[in-house]
């Protein structure tokens, strides 16, 4: 297999972009051979995306799909280009996460989403992701005597974080009192736990390593990638409060990269809600089980941290238009390993790892990162 770099890099600010259709708001980015998104269908009334955008952006006749798989679309779409380059199916892969959101009423958002979940025995008992969010936050802090406040850090670290963040839909800062008294969404996931609904599209380009400081000065090499799948449904899990696909997909990217959570500068992880990114920072090997809140009131995940997170807002703050967001996350550790992060810049940052969580947790994918030598 070869070794695989990103060689380009692209997005558009995250934001409620009602001028522009789907294939627009795709096309400013993207020349594109996969195609990421989840909701289109449902949504914007169009599937058959691939050959949609490649049509738009004047690429009639190479190869398209669009890459599907809830929230972690992005990188599932990342890691099936990454594939193509190292197998030697492709030598240049674009792949590009489109999602426009903001079109529709809420309730058929919520409807849509809530199509990554299991339709027979969650949905369709009317279990919200908020609400399904909203069970695992409730029983994490009845398990180890934890209080709502104390998610408090991480969603005052995305906000600050998202000011410097240009691309940011809300890029304004937020205190813990003003996390405390927001208004209530699912007992105890409050409008301040949760990710926005939104607009944006992000693109990367792959292409062999070797090939890739002839079109980048600074390419940012894939130095692992891997995923994961648990069960779809909550209730069928061994133990709701462990990301088992979090932690698999995590082991095999530690494992095929030669390093350990140490080793890791900046982590880009899935805080569509606190309480998943809490999940997430023990199931990658952070905190140890029921340890994880804490990383937030240590100030461990700041940008001066030890584990420095959702530097650039994460999708709290920076947005998370679902099929894309995968897609944003990558960016943003490529710019941190470049040390093009301006304000959000993590100092001497060599080794990046985003993680993408479709779902409960049912799909994880997790990509490390360095600079290609």
């Amino acid at each position: 297999m070869r070794d695989v770099s990103i060689i380009g890099i692209g997005q558009t600010p995250v934001a409620e972009h009602w001028e522009k259709s789907l294939k627009e708001l795709a096309g400013e980015r993207v020349d594109a051979l996969y195609v990421v998104n989840m909701l289109s269908g449902a949504l914007n009334g169009q599937e058959h995306l691939g050959a949609l955008i490649s049509d738009w952006v004047g690429l009639r006749g190479v190869e398209a799909v669009k890459i599907e798989a809830a929230c972690g679309s992005g990188a599932a779409a990342l890691r099936l280009g990454y594939v193509a380059v190292a197998g030697e199916l492709a030598d240049f892969v674009v792949v590009a996460g489109v999602e426009k959101m903001t079109d529709n009423p809420g309730d058929q958002v919520t409807a849509a989403l809530a199509m990554a979940s299991d339709a027979d025995f969650e949905a369709q008992n009317g279990l919200s992701f908020v609400a399904l969010n909203a069970l695992l936050m409730r029983r994490y802090m009845h398990e180890f005597g934890v209080r709502h406040r104390d998610f408090a850090p991480f969603s005052v670290n995305a906000h600050k974080n998202a000011v410097g963040n240009p691309h940011a839909l809300f890029p304004h800062a937020v205190t813990a009192d003003d996390f405390c008294a927001a208004k209530m969404i699912a007992d105890p996931v409050n409008l301040l736990d949760s990710s926005p609904v939104c607009d944006g599209a992000a693109a990367v380009v792959l292409c062999p390593t070797e090939l890739a400081r002839s079109f980048a000065t600074r390419p940012v090499r894939i130095r692992a990638s891997a995923a994961a799948t648990d069960t779809i449904a909550l209730h069928d899990r061994r133990d709701p409060l462990t990301l088992e696909a979090a932690a698999l997909s995590a082991g095999k990217a530690y494992s095929q990269a030669r390093v350990t959570p140490r080793d890791i500068d900046v982590f880009e992880l899935h805080d569509a809600f606190t309480i998943m990114s809490v999940l997430s920072l023990e199931a990658c090997g952070f905190a140890e089980r029921g340890r994880g809140v804490h990383l937030g009131s240590q100030g461990d995940i700041a940008i001066g941290g030890r584990i420095p997170i959702t530097t650039m807002g994460g999708l709290k703050a920076r947005g998370h238009p679902v099929g894309a967001t995968g897609i944003y996350q990558v960016i943003e550790v490529a710019l941190q390993l470049r040390d093009q992060a301006g304000a959000n810049q993590v100092r001497d940052a060599r080794l990046g790892m985003a993680q993408n969580i479709g779902g409960s947790g049912a799909t994880v994918v997790t990509t490390i990162l360095e600079v290609a030598q």
